[in-house]
């Protein structure tokens, strides 16, 4: 009998190819999403329809089952980590940036000043009065490594960056591309556009959550920030899209307290704060060879 792995997601911008990874170790695949937005994927994938925040639905929909690999990324992590308990060998869940303290808001962190890059033992949203959602995602992966020490499965965590690319929930490179479409012959950048973000492609964070089962053993335990190897400013992003569609801005750096038209391209206006938002992925690239497979 072939092995099995659920995908709890897998239609959003690195669930194909996840879910390609798995196939092409011999898994038979399932995914499990709500059904709002399908991705083409092979006729074999089955696809299960339930909403993942809730748990009663995935009890329900989940019922009888147990499977080799499950990989969370979407819904309730801390839900989808409960569940799961004794249904599956291996867990991978995907969370995010926002776990890290003074990420979307620097007032938080001491010193009003974050560690860079940022490691995974930095401090994290402990208080939910200071981001309500960034504490639910800390407690999805306290929910994760919990189980990993009980021994309810092997489990990982990864948190992503911004993704670009297919099916990106953010696109905003598209704001860019309006502009040069429009004829635009100037471009505001904020600060000199030296703003400083965590990006990655679809394809190479899928990458490095299939570098996690491959290697078990190593992964096991551990969380991992995730993201490019190459780091790109805002003003490099911008050139970057210019340059493939041939055309040229005449750049105008203006203070970001004047940059409100550049909010639409730049996360720096989250809290109105300019500060560089960068992870450190040395821990991924040391420890299971993390490299960029799709250069930027």
């Amino acid at each position: 009998m072939p092995q099995t792995a659920l995908v709890i997601g897998g239609t959003g911008p690195t669930g194909p190819c996840v879910i390609e990874g798995p196939r092409q170790r011999g898994y038979r695949v399932s995914i499990l999403h709500r059904g709002v937005h399908e991705v083409e994927l092979p006729a074999e994938v089955e696809h299960i329809h339930a909403d993942p925040h809730f748990t009663a639905n995935l009890t329900e929909a989940l019922a009888g089952r147990t499977f080799d690999l499950t990989v969370s990324m979407y819904g309730r992590l801390r839900h989808t980590a409960q569940v799961m308990r004794g249904r599956t060998e291996r867990f991978i869940g995907v969370g995010g940036v926002a776990v890290y303290l003074g990420w979307v808001d620097l007032s938080h962190h001491p010193g009003d000043a974050l560690p860079l890059p940022i490691p995974e033992d930095a401090l994290l949203v402990t208080d939910p009065t200071q981001h309500k959602f960034a504490y639910l995602m800390v407690k999805s992966e306290e929910e994760v490594m919990e189980g990993h020490r009980q021994g309810a499965y092997n489990g990982t965590v990864l948190r992503y960056p911004i993704i670009y690319g297919p099916r990106q929930l953010v696109p905003r490179e598209w704001s860019i591309i309006r502009r040069v479409l429009d004829g635009r012959k100037h471009f505001i950048l904020p600060e000199g556009g030296l703003y400083l973000e965590t990006r990655g492609y679809a394809d190479n964070m899928a990458h490095a959550l299939l570098l996690c089962v491959d290697q078990p053993d190593r992964a096991g335990g551990q969380i991992y920030n995730v993201g490019d190897d190459r780091m790109c400013s805002l003003r490099e992003w911008v050139e970057m899209v210019c340059a493939i569609l041939g055309h040229r801005f005449e750049m105008v750096t203006i203070p970001l307290e004047a940059a409100f038209p550049a909010r639409v391209y730049t996360a720096v206006l989250w809290e109105g704060q300019p500060y560089h938002r960068v992870m450190d992925i040395s821990k991924i690239k040391r420890e299971l060879g993390y490299r960029d497979p799709v250069p930027v």
